[in-house]
């Protein structure tokens, strides 16, 4: 998708180092690529204690050795 955004030229050139890119588009990608994982991973820790697998989890590999 063609984009136009203003970006800080200096926070695009650290995004350019700590991602080890060649080109922006490749910076920009990995960057939102992070972003996006890690807010994944914080709502799946929010979910800690919310689910009780403890029980489930024999019959699941019950059920996958059955398979």
């Amino acid at each position: 998708m063609r984009t136009t955004l203003n970006l800080s030229d200096d926070l695009m050139k650290e995004v350019i180092s700590l991602t080890h890119s060649k080109t922006k588009t490749e910076a920009v990608n990995q960057a939102l690529q992070k972003f996006v994982h890690q807010k994944r991973l914080e709502a799946l820790i929010n979910l800690r204690g919310k689910i009780s697998l403890k029980e489930n989890w024999r019959k699941l590999r019950e059920m996958e050795k059955d398979e």
